[in-house]
């Protein structure tokens, strides 16, 4: 197979395969799906190729993403991901909770939703600054 890119998307698939790679593997410890390093490290090899040189570094013989590369606002959008996707399921939670955990049909889901998204205005207000917990 042959895939051709220009340099700006070649840029922009090692950004892709770094966060789909980043997701996949980081909570994994030892467990990692090797797969998908090798592929990471394969693709990032081809930054020799177009000259790229500051994006990889060479780690024990392996071909890994730099310093540089992962410094350069990878790991912003990553964490924006993350702080999205904590307060949307946050919210979501928490107005389930308000609803007794009922399960969700079509004649409570404008209820539901309206709590999500006071849930989610206040989060945007004071991020989490107002949530207590009671023993």
């Amino acid at each position: 197979m042959k895939i051709e890119l220009t340099q700006k998307e070649f840029r922009r698939l090692l950004d892709l395969v770094y966060v789909g790679n980043w997701i996949l593997n980081s909570t994994r410890g030892t467990s990692r799906i090797k797969d998908y390093d090798n592929l990471e490290s394969k693709l990032f090899s081809y930054c020799i190729k177009a000259g790229m040189y500051s994006l990889f570094e060479v780690v024990d013989n392996e071909i890994l993403p730099s310093l540089q590369f992962a410094d350069g606002g990878i790991h912003e959008a990553i964490m924006d991901y993350e702080d999205t996707v904590f307060y949307e399921i946050l919210a979501e939670e928490l107005a389930r909770r308000d609803m007794d955990c009922a399960d969700i049909d079509p004649g409570n889901m404008d209820e539901l939703t309206s709590r999500i998204d006071e849930y989610i205005q206040e989060f945007e207000t004071n991020g989490v600054d107002n949530i207590t917990l009671e023993k």
